[in-house]
């Protein structure tokens, strides 16, 4: 016996600043938030999985926020983003460990992505 899984729908984010931007968001809402890496063939793809609660008379739609980084901006060594805001100036960094002062968020590398992520459609 096979139970249903629905797949999730993906939206493609411009940047990784955008990606890193929005998982800031849910994280200084005190929400447990976390940038998931797997790799799709040659590339790496970086994502945030949400959940559009109550949308129509759906119970919630699974989103995966995602980025391909084809050019390099996310080091692969990298276990987190950082992202400070000051006044109108935005500072984002990638690395290691986390960033005193910053809102840190940690990379978790995916050895297989599951299933109900479909990379497959979504490119």
């Amino acid at each position: 016996m096979s139970a249903r899984m629905d797949k999730v729908i993906g939206v493609r984010l411009a940047s990784a600043k955008d990606l890193v931007r929005l998982a800031a968001s849910s994280a200084a809402s005190g929400q447990s938030i976390f940038i998931l890496r797997m790799r799709h063939g040659d590339s790496l793809i970086y994502g945030v999985l949400a959940v559009f609660r109550d949308f129509f008379k759906l119970y919630g739609v699974p989103l995966l926020y995602y980025f391909v980084d084809d050019s390099g901006e996310i080091p692969p060594q990298a276990n987190y983003a950082s992202l400070k805001v000051d006044g109108d100036v935005e500072t984002i960094k990638f690395g290691v460990g986390a960033e005193a002062g910053y809102i840190s968020i940690p990379i978790i590398n995916l050895e297989r992505p599951p299933e109900f992520l479909n990379l497959e459609e979504l490119f």
